[in-house]
Formats: structure tokens, sequence, C-alpha cells
């Protein structure tokens, strides 16, 4: 399968997963495969929860922010990537995170506000830095192991102080470079276990518990708003599963955070089978509304377009 294929399903297949959970969001176990029982036949880009049919929440609209700026300066510009999140949360977005709206308008600077908030909170894990990192994941894939990761780290410590999110997201951007490879796939083990390796000594064993292959989503501690289940619960629809499809339905299936766990698994989902396994019934309706930017929509159009942008600037 050409790269293309595999980094337009990892940005368009995170976009999807966001835009179909976004209205399932705190609701129970099983809503929506009790909502559309038939795999299909159609109508899940249902909207609700404030959201209209297609349109993909924060998750997409702060991954888009991560693109642009990564192309634009051509590079890592963390002060840049910071001034976007900053205008975008001041600009009144149907939703953002709690903890990502306290850090972004605390009127702490850049390098720091992530860190003070998570010293007087004491909790900074959540999913927030996880749910955005398709784009950037895509972009620094063909720079190596190391500088991925690394690169991870450092865009998730912009708005989150705990460790345990950068380390999630360092590892959600290490299997998405194995899978644009077309080495691996995120149901081989032995791969997983080669990742768990880079992992911060701290946090290696409560990331290797949710990645375990028993491992299931009813086992976790925390709510899946959390980085570490949110990332086990993506890996789990995928192992689980043999279609994009499945996986995502899978996955909001699970209830609780539903565009996030989403997003993730669509990334990952995205990568490993490429954008033609994603259904053009999910794809024609998606949109990214950008507040903050002069009232610019993305379409698949331009999700396509930024893709290719992110794959090819990135190997450069």
């Amino acid at each position: 399968m050409a790269g293309i294929q595999r980094a337009a399903g990892a940005v368009v297949g995170s976009a999807v997963g966001d835009a179909l959970g976004g209205p399932f969001e705190f609701g129970p176990q099983g809503a929506f495969s009790a909502r559309f029982p038939t795999p299909g036949v159609g109508g899940e880009m249902c909207g609700g929860g404030g959201w209209d049919p297609g349109e993909a929440t924060d998750d997409t609209q702060m991954a888009v922010m991560v693109a642009e700026s990564l192309l634009e300066q051509k590079g890592l510009d963390l002060p840049d990537i910071f001034g976007r999140f900053q205008r975008w949360a001041a600009s009144e977005p149907k939703d953002i995170g709690l903890q990502t709206e306290d850090v972004l308008t605390n009127g702490m600077p850049w390098d720091l506000a992530a860190a003070i908030h998570c010293q007087v909170n004491r909790r900074a894990a959540g999913n927030g830095s996880l749910m955005r990192a398709s784009t950037s994941a895509v972009y620094f894939a063909g720079a190596g192991q190391q500088a991925t990761m690394d690169a991870a780290r450092r865009i998730a410590a912009l708005t989150h102080g705990d460790r345990a999110a950068w380390e999630g997201t360092a590892i959600f951007h290490e299997l998405v470079r194995l899978v644009l490879d077309g080495r691996t796939g995120p149901r081989t083990l032995s791969t997983l276990d080669d990742i768990l390796a880079l992992v911060h000594p701290d946090h290696r064993g409560r990331y290797a518990t949710v990645l375990s292959p028993d491992w299931h989503p009813d086992r976790a501690t925390e709510f899946n708003g959390a980085v570490w289940p949110c990332l086990g619960s993506a890996v789990w629809a995928l192992r689980t599963t043999t279609s994009f499809e499945d996986a995502l339905r899978a996955a909001i299936d699970l209830g609780g955070d539903t565009d996030t766990v989403a997003a993730v698994t669509g990334g990952l989902a995205g990568a490993y089978y490429g954008l033609d396994a994603i259904p053009a019934r999910w794809t024609e309706p998606l949109h990214v509304t950008l507040p903050g930017s002069g009232g610019r929509v993305l379409r698949l159009a331009d999700l396509l377009h930024l893709a290719n942008r992110l794959l090819e600037e990135g190997r450069r």
C-alpha cells in the first residue's frame, strides 16, 4: 500500500472517528450499535450533542492547528503551536477540554503554562494531547523513531504537564510510524514490546498493562478520558476487529469519551487499512470548522491535501 494511502488514512481516519464519536460522548456502552444495529446501512454521521452531522470536534481542530504550524514554520515551533492554540481557545470553540482550557488561558508563557497547571492541580494525565496527534505523527514519521517520539513528547507538554500524557502520545507516534512504513500493524505484539522499551521507566508498567493483548477496556482503572485507557482502548479496538468500520464501532460502543477514543482508533486504523477502507458515507459529510480562523471550514479534499503535504514535507 502506498505511503500516501496510509498517511491520508491516518489523518482522515482520526477526523472521521472524532466526528462519529462526538454525538455519543459521555453516553453509555453500546449506544452506537443500539442506534445503528446493522453495519453498512448508513446514517451514522448523525450529529447531536451540539455537533452537526459530520462535524469534527476540538480533537481534529487542534490536530489541524498542529499540522498547519508544522507546514508553515517548516518544522517544530512550539511557541507558534501554543499561540495558535491560545487564539483558538479565545474564540469560544464549541468544546474544549477543561485542562487544556486552563493551560491556554492562565496567562503563563508557553513553556510554563502546562507545568504550572500540573503542579497546582496534581492531575494532568488526560487524553487531550493524544487526541490531536494524527497529523504530527504523519509529519514526523519519516524522521525516525527517536525524533518522532521526542516531537510527540514536546508537543504534548505544551498543554499536559504529566509525563504520562507525553509517553502515551509518543507511543501513538511510533505506532503510526511503523504502520506507515508498512512493516507492521498494531496487532504485532513484539512491536508493542519494542515500543514499551522506549517508554520512560516510571510509566512503562502502566502502559504495558493497557497495551497487553489480554487487556480489555472493562479492566480500566480510570475513565477513558485519561491517557492510559484511551490509548489502550484504541489498540484493543484494532486487535479485536478486522476492518476500519468495525474498529470504530467497537471504540464508540465503549461509551465515555467517545470522540477521543474513536479519534485515536481512527488514526491507527486509518493508517493500517488505508484511506480506501474508510466508508465514503463517512468522509463525504466530514468537515472541520476552525474557530478563530475567519470562518474556515476544511472538508475531505482539504484534509487529503494536508496529509499529502505532511507526508512529503516531513520527509525532507
